[in-house]
């Protein structure tokens, strides 16, 4: 079966395609500026070769109209026909307490799908744009859902509850949902697997570290616990997220700066964090430039990034009464050898032992970075949320 994933999001459209008799990327890309002057596909080839197409976008019916001639293209493409594709994949951002899990979309499902955008105005209506494109291309063609909160619909209510009146979380839902979910369930069962032990019996902590990042808390196979809240914004520092800040600080700068709610959303989601302090960039890897030219702005803004990262690992591993796996995923998380060393630094008194040449040495490959004594083991895992999305979508229509 040939499966299409698609991630859409306001001004962009990423997407793979996978074989699943044997889990292979036939072709995958994106596409970037949709509704904006310039928009172009990128495409990436089975054997890693790039083609950057440029190609009017006007809005999402119209670019995934375009990737699918792509995928038949003669010189490009990789099937004859779109009748290959057996099933579409989407990524869904906010489910809300509706979806613990993928399922099928239908109009009920849609409509669901609809009542909770409000908890993520910028990002579920774009997903239900990339739904309704290829149901107007393809009518009948079977699409499925995987929603980034599901994974963490199994906390318990002292978990994702906020101290704040009861009936505001009745009424409106506000309360603790996390994000990244598909990524923290496909790590943290993959590194069970590559380490050849039982899923169900583990203690794991997932950090996915990225631009945007978050800790999650798994213990026998179900989520306890995660950063991230109402929206993504709580939690670590991120690259223009602030995370974790006090309400009082937020109303105080409000008045201090005589800004509306749009205004703070603004402040607190794209100008702060990494890139709020250094004032330099978001960009981890100009971060380091920075560090390494002597820059002390860059040098605290680091030292933050990584200290919330460790509270977090140690206020889970309290959580949960001990760890057994602490594992590091996503872009940074995946490729920033400093970052894992400085976050596993100085918790041998938790079980925690570096082995910290190997760990300098590992970029996005799977990898045991912690010493063969050490009670906790370190890895790090790639991240595939479009695996884990195509593989929800074969096992659904397999029922």
């Amino acid at each position: 079966m040939k499966i299409l994933v698609l991630n859409c999001g306001s001004s962009s459209i990423k997407y793979a395609l996978y074989n699943m008799d044997d889990k292979s990327v036939m072709t995958s890309g994106g596409a970037e500026r949709v509704g904006l002057d310039g928009a172009f596909v990128k495409v990436k080839m089975p054997d890693g070769t790039k083609k950057k197409v440029m190609h009017d976008i006007p809005e999402h019916t119209e670019g995934v109209k375009f990737i699918f001639s792509l995928l038949t293209d003669p010189e490009i493409g990789v099937i004859k026909s779109l009748d290959e594709i057996g099933a579409v994949g989407h990524r869904m951002v906010h489910g809300g307490e509706k979806f613990n899990k993928s399922v099928v979309l239908n109009d009920e499902v849609i409509e669901v799908f609809k009542s909770v955008s409000d908890l993520a105005p910028l990002h579920n209506p774009a997903n239900l744009k990339g739904v309704m494109a290829v149901s107007e291309l393809m009518p009948g063609l079977p699409q499925v859902g995987v929603f980034d909160t599901a994974f963490h619909q199994t906390m318990p209510a002292h978990s994702y509850l906020y101290a704040v009146p009861y009936d505001l979380y009745e009424k409106y839902g506000v309360r603790r949902y996390g994000f990244h979910g598909t990524s923290h369930r496909y790590v943290s069962q993959r590194v069970c697997d590559f380490l050849g032990v039982k899923y169900e019996d583990k203690k794991i902590i997932t950090c996915h570290i990225g631009n945007g990042g978050s800790v999650a808390a798994v213990q026998n196979g179900k989520c306890v616990d995660t950063s991230m809240g109402l929206t993504p914004l709580e939690g670590l520092m991120m690259g223009t997220r602030s995370g974790d800040i006090d309400g009082g600080a937020v109303t105080f700068l409000e008045k201090k700066l005589g800004l509306g709610p749009d205004e703070m959303s603004n402040l607190l989601n794209k100008k702060s964090g990494v890139l709020g302090i250094t004032g330099i960039s978001s960009d981890m890897r100009e971060i380091d430039d920075a560090v390494a030219a002597g820059n002390e702005r860059a040098k605290l803004a680091l030292d933050m990034y990584n200290y919330r990262i460790k509270k977090y690992v140690g206020a889970y591993a309290a959580a949960m009464g001990g760890c057994d796996i602490i594992v590091f995923t996503a872009g940074v998380g995946e490729n920033q050898y400093q970052m894992r060393e400085a976050v596993c630094k100085d918790m041998e008194y938790m079980g925690v032992k570096l082995d910290a040449e190997k760990n300098k040495g590992i970029r996005g490959e799977e990898a045991i970075i912690s010493t063969p004594d050490s009670k906790v083991t370190v890895c790090v895992i790639p991240t595939d949320e479009e695996l884990m999305i195509a593989t929800d979508t074969m096992n659904l229509l397999k029922k």
